[in-house]
């Protein structure tokens, strides 16, 4: 059985997703990236939470 990730606000995938993309912690708007937890994060605080993105295949 394959789990997906999905946005925590629209439930969709990255892929599908429409929302504004934007980090949950510093509001950045750069490079943000679907994390495992089902919210978006830029590079540095992907980092500073020690969380990954959802893998390609996932999208």
């Amino acid at each position: 059985m394959q789990t997906y990730v999905l946005c925590s606000q629209c439930d969709l995938q990255e892929g599908a997703c429409k929302c504004d993309r934007y980090c949950c912690y510093c509001h950045g708007q750069q490079s943000v990236r679907l994390c495992m937890d089902g919210k978006y994060y830029c590079p540095d605080c992907r980092e500073a939470c020690e969380i990954s993105v959802v893998p390609t295949n996932d999208r």
